[in-house]
Parts: structure tokens; sequence; C-alpha cells
């Protein structure tokens, strides 16, 4: 057992590299040489008397006590950015980091986002959309809005809004010979698919269409590029109505029809069940459940379109 802890530097190498399983791209993460990484692991794995790291002719792995000892290295680091930011932020560490999908961050959270920062200037505020799962332990997030079923192992959930999902066009599709009159007219248009939401099969059944090969068309894996892409008149794309319900409201698309399904998952606010919300998080959240409520209240059901225009 080593006399004193080991020097940080060390450590933060050993960090990088058991994550990225390279000393190169650990270097490259680090700004130092793949050399430097090498010395600081073997310097730190000479401190404890055990091997870290599996070194192969073209592959590193971790040791069984690599394994072990690299979630309390992520936990350390994790406390120590928490410790800094606390410190260092301004005004008393009122700072604030976000994450959520990227579709969800353009279509709803950032044309809203304006009042939030006006009402709290204070708050050093970061938002970091990402489609990957966030992991508390190892990431600098505060909290998170997930698009799911709301059950998290570890994490506290807290249920902010539903979602409906339903066929939305520009209006301009709703003229001429090709108009939208019945879901039977899709077939004379372009299917704009949004990969792992929403199922235009499931929806052309509920609808009783026969006609349409569900599986064609371009397909989008954001929901925010499927939106887009039917502003422009691209074709017919199956959003979700959280997403949509501004556009709708603007003008930008419409509802054709009167047929939506309701999604299999909610919009959820997240963080570690053992943290507690700090000033910052509690202010937002408030300020989110405000925004959801004066939305169901504004908006409620999404109406069909007037198939008159």
């Amino acid at each position: 057992m080593p006399q004193r802890s080991p020097p940080l530097g060390t450590l933060r190498a050993f960090r990088a590299a058991a994550h990225c399983l390279s000393f190169t791209r650990a270097a490259q993460e680090l700004h130092v040489t793949q050399a430097a990484i090498s010395h600081q692991i073997k310097s730190l794995e000479e401190s404890l008397g055990v091997a870290l790291f599996v070194r192969g002719n073209r592959s590193l792995s971790l040791s069984d006590q690599g394994t072990q000892f690299l979630p309390y290295i992520d936990q350390m680091f994790l406390l120590l950015d928490q410790g800094l930011k606390q410190v260092s932020a301004k005004d008393n560490g009122a700072t604030l980091t976000v994450t959520l999908l990227p579709s969800f961050a353009s279509r709803w959270l950032v044309p809203r986002l304006g009042l939030f920062l006006k009402a709290n200037p204070n708050i050093d505020f970061r938002l970091a959309p990402s489609r990957n799962i966030t992991n508390f332990q190892t990431e600098d997030i505060d909290l998170a809005i997930r698009y799911g079923s709301g059950s998290y192992p570890g994490l506290l959930s807290i249920h902010l809004m539903d979602e409906e999902i339903f066929p939305v066009c520009s209006p301009s599709l709703m003229l001429g010979k090709s108009a939208l009159g019945t879901p039977d007219d899709l077939r004379h248009h372009v299917l704009l698919h949004d990969d792992g939401h929403g199922d235009w099969r499931k929806w052309l059944v509920a609808a009783n269409v026969t006609q349409v090969d569900p599986g064609k068309g371009p397909v989008y894996t954001d929901s925010a590029m499927a939106v887009q892409s039917a502003i422009e008149g691209d074709g017919v794309a199956l959003a979700r109505s959280q997403l949509v319900k501004d556009d709708i409201a603007r003008g930008l698309l419409i509802k054709p029809f009167d047929i939506t399904q309701p999604s299999n998952f909610s919009y959820y606010i997240v963080y570690p069940e053992e943290r507690s919300p700090s000033p910052p998080m509690q202010a937002f959240i408030s300020w989110l459940q405000d925004q959801a409520m004066a939305d169901a209240l504004k908006y409620g059901n999404v109406p069909p379109g007037d198939k008159n225009q």
C-alpha cells in the first residue's frame, strides 16, 4: 500500500487511458505526448505495486485491479470537478449543466430558454445536447431531460410531459390535385421517417390505409431534421407533438388528419437519487414544469388542419 496518494497527473492519465483503452487517444485527450501517458501510468503502477493494464501487441485492456480501481477514480474526479465548480462559479456556485436530445433542445427548449435566462441572470447555464445516455458518475452534468419510460435505476425521475404522434406536413401539400384530403392520399406523397421514434406502419394500420408502402422514403437520425424537411415541403413526417406544436401554431406545419397515437414514451427530468438538487437545479426544474403546464393550457390537443386551405 502506498505511503501517500499518487500524483493527480498519474491518476488523470490512468482515467483517460482506461476509458479510451489507448495510450495514444488518452494523450490526445489530455494534450500531452503518448510517452508522457506511458510514463505516468508506469509510475502509478509502481507506486501501487500492481499492473493496471494488460498490454498486448496491438491491444490494451484493464487488469482486474484496474477494473476495480476505475470507478473510484471516476468518482474522485467527479467530486473534484463539483468542488471546483462550487468554489469558482459565479454567485456562490450558481451553475447548471443540462443535457437532452438535440431535437427536443432545438424544437422545444431553446425557443423558450430566453425566458429562463432572463429571469435567472446569475445562473451560469450550459446546454449539452446529446443522443447518448447520460452517465452522471463520469460526466459533469447536473440534470438530464430524457424521452423514455421514466424508469431509470439510481435516478430520480420527474414526469414533465406526455407525447403524441401524428403526421404533419407543409400547408402547401394541402393544395392542388395531390392535396391530402384523406389518409389514402399519402400514396401520392413522400413519407419522412424519424429513425427510432414513430412507426409509419403502425399509424397506417390505425388509419386503415393499405395502398401506401410504410418503408419507403428518407430516414432521418434526428427528429428535428425530419420536422424541418416537412416544413420545407419535402414530404409528410410522422412527428412528435411536442416538437411540432409551435410550428403548427405559426402555420409552418399542418396536421392533415385527426388520427393521433399516444407515444409509449414521455419526457422526464432526471438526476441521481443521492444528489441534493442545487438552487439552480430547483429553479430550472420549477421553470420546466411551469412551461409544460403553460403549453398544456395553450395548446391542449393539436387539432387537425383545415382541409379547405
